[in-house]
């Protein structure tokens, strides 16, 4: 996402100084993008692994750094990498699940570790408001809500049409404000 104090073209100097064996370079891209990534796991439904999660991003997202083309901004590229990691674990996960079976007190685990993270009554509805969200919609909304990326970066970023993220988050703001109003 670029702004008036040209994120989008520090992002690209930094590239190129990376490129050319400056390591802080890339300690500086981590820095300055590792928790909008955090943030954008977590929102997408993410609950372990989130650290670990934004360091495969950018280890893929260095490895792949030729490719970058600069159509978008390195920050949306990196949560649409992001975004493919998380479509691919949770296919993994599905499948290890349809393998085992999982056991009770899993499940209240995870939600005894979500009841700790989120502590106020407000924030606990809207949660369970997003989560309601088809994965589609909950990523447009953390996109847009969380980050404030445009809707040509969210589509850029989920690989849809501008105006098919205009949809989704229209359709996820109103799902959203009526589970907040029962």
């Amino acid at each position: 996402m670029t702004d008036a104090g040209g994120e989008g073209s520090n992002d690209l100097e930094l590239i190129a100084r990376w490129k050319n064996g400056d390591e802080k370079a890339a300690t500086e891209l981590v820095q300055r993008h590792a928790a909008a990534l955090a943030r954008f796991a977590v929102s997408s439904g993410e609950r372990s692994e989130v650290d670990e999660l934004v360091q495969d991003t950018f280890v893929r997202a260095f490895a792949s750094i030729d490719s970058f083309r600069g159509e978008s901004s390195f920050r949306t590229w990196l949560f649409t990498i992001e975004r493919r990691l998380l479509i691919d674990r949770r296919r993994s996960e599905k499948r290890r699940r349809d393998r085992t079976e999982i056991q009770e007190d899993d499940a209240a685990t995870e939600y005894d570790a979500l009841d700790t993270v989120v502590a106020d009554e407000t924030q606990q509805r809207l949660q369970r408001a997003v989560e309601r969200l088809s994965p589609t919609q909950r990523e447009v909304f953390a996109l847009r809500v969380g980050e404030g990326l445009s809707y040509k970066e969210i589509a850029d970023a989920v690989g849809t049409t501008e105006g098919a993220a205009r949809v989704h988050y229209h359709n996820a703001m109103r799902a959203v404000k009526e589970f907040l109003d029962e």
